[in-house]
């Protein structure tokens, strides 16, 4: 997204010139926008393709319609299936992408203003990103709160994964009432700071970089709208009419695409090395935690043959 000030800032409207701006010195504010696109090359499926998508493969729950999973009113009636999918998609199962790794390399490189996120896999925490670089617009597994208005008690991430791994539904320690990921279900109000974000970052935004996302989800998809009307532009987006001066569009999934763009900056040897380096150390500690799992069940294992000679 250009300032008005400035008027036409790029060159070209390609990924070039997208390349060469950035490069200017003079593109220093990136928001980055982005949806379930930018995780399904880590095997986290989307919502809305046709056969693959997450709504098109929940008939085993026998829900009123694919929606319903994410109803907050449903969810308090039936939280089992809401859990059981849970258990399928748990945080912690999955590394991030190409693009989840280009996102931390504009923050380490001081360009990323902020990072608006529709997803909510963490996989943008996984890979670097903090709380003050994220707006996690459809809230987040890394905390959880019991769903009484009266109570509110907080819970921890691994208290939650303790309780869907157990395939216990979670139950308020205080109240007893249910508890519920902060993910912001179909029927609640998006995080504050969404929307203060929103009007602080976009005036000072010097590009805007959408991916894997069609923004057909209000209003995460109104920011757009909403955000060129801060900076001084109606309307949406146009890539190709003969007035079109401002948006480039680069089709292609989003990890070739932040490969490509990576490329004609001169970064694309250090973002391969950063995938590298951070999916070895994500390994790595997989592999410690199963070797603790392993140790501790032989060794409760040694306990129980213990007893059992002793009787």
């Amino acid at each position: 997204a250009d300032t008005p000030d400035l008027g036409k800032v790029l060159d070209e409207l390609t990924l070039d010139g997208v390349a060469r701006y950035i490069l200017s010195g003079k593109c220093k504010n990136i928001i980055c926008m982005v949806g379930a696109g930018i995780s399904t090359s880590a095997g986290i499926p989307d919502f809305r393709s046709p056969g693959t998508g997450l709504y098109a493969n929940l008939q085993k729950y026998n829900l009123p319609y694919p929606e319903a999973i994410f109803q907050i009113d449903y969810f308090k009636i039936h939280p089992e299936p809401f859990f059981a999918l849970a258990r399928e998609l748990y945080p912690g199962q999955f590394k991030p992408t190409v693009c989840h790794y280009f996102m931390r390399m504009l923050k380490d490189k001081g360009l990323l203003t902020r990072s608006f996120s529709q997803n909510i896999d963490t996989l943008e925490r996984v890979a670097g990103l903090e709380g003050e670089d994220l707006i996690e617009a459809h809230g987040t597994f890394h905390t959880s709160h019991c769903v009484s208005f009266l109570c509110r008690k907080e819970y921890s991430m691994d208290w939650m994964k303790n309780k869907i791994f157990s395939e216990d539904i979670p139950k308020c320690d205080s109240c007893g009432s249910l508890v519920k990921p902060d993910i912001v279900f179909f029927g609640e109000n998006l995080p504050d700071r969404f929307f203060t974000s929103m009007k602080m970052d976009f005036p000072r935004c010097d590009l805007l970089i959408i991916m894997g996302t069609s923004l057909q989800v209000q209003p995460f998809a109104s920011l757009v709208k909403f955000g060129m009307g801060l900076i001084g532009f109606g309307g949406g987006m146009d890539f190709d009419s003969d007035k079109a001066y401002r948006d480039v569009a680069h089709l292609s999934t989003c990890d070739d695409g932040c490969m490509a763009l990576a490329e004609l900056l001169g970064w694309k040897e250090e973002l391969e090395q950063m995938v590298k380096r951070e999916h070895a150390l994500i390994d790595s500690r997989d592999v410690k935690k199963k070797d603790e799992a392993n140790q501790n069940s032989k060794s409760t294992g040694a306990e129980a043959g213990k007893t059992d000679k002793t009787a």
